[in-house]
């Protein structure tokens, strides 16, 4: 299974993060979001900060560039496979520097892959 932390993650119903929760979480895909409000939404646990996460496979990306980059270290020390960069997300200053540390970089969106089964 490709476990997937969803960076970005919302309650919020109406947010894009929140359904691709629903979607994970529907297909069976053991996940985790971090966001700015702990809770939980479709029984998958958002929590806050930057906490030490085991055998991430897919990080999928819901923060605009801006709020990534302090936390570009922290995606890196995770040792994800690949790393999807939503519409909106899309941050090429950091690319080469994921690619360098082996992470696999993939604009897409995670919305649209889960859905024909390209995820």
């Amino acid at each position: 299974m490709k476990k997937t932390l969803v960076l970005g993650a919302s309650k919020r119903q109406n947010s894009y993060a929140n359904l691709a929760l629903h979607h994970l979480a529907e297909l069976g895909i053991e996940s985790i979001g971090i966001g700015l409000e702990e809770g939980e939404v479709a029984d998958i646990p958002i929590v806050t900060g930057t906490p030490m996460l085991d055998d991430i496979h897919t990080i999928t990306v819901y923060l605009n560039p801006k709020r990534q980059a302090p936390l570009l270290e922290y995606i890196i020390s995770l040792h994800p496979n690949r790393i999807i960069f939503n519409p909106g997300t899309e941050n090429p200053a950091i690319y080469p520097k994921l690619r360098n540390a082996g992470i696999e970089v993939e604009i897409a969106c995670t919305l649209v892959l889960l859905a024909t089964d390209q995820y």
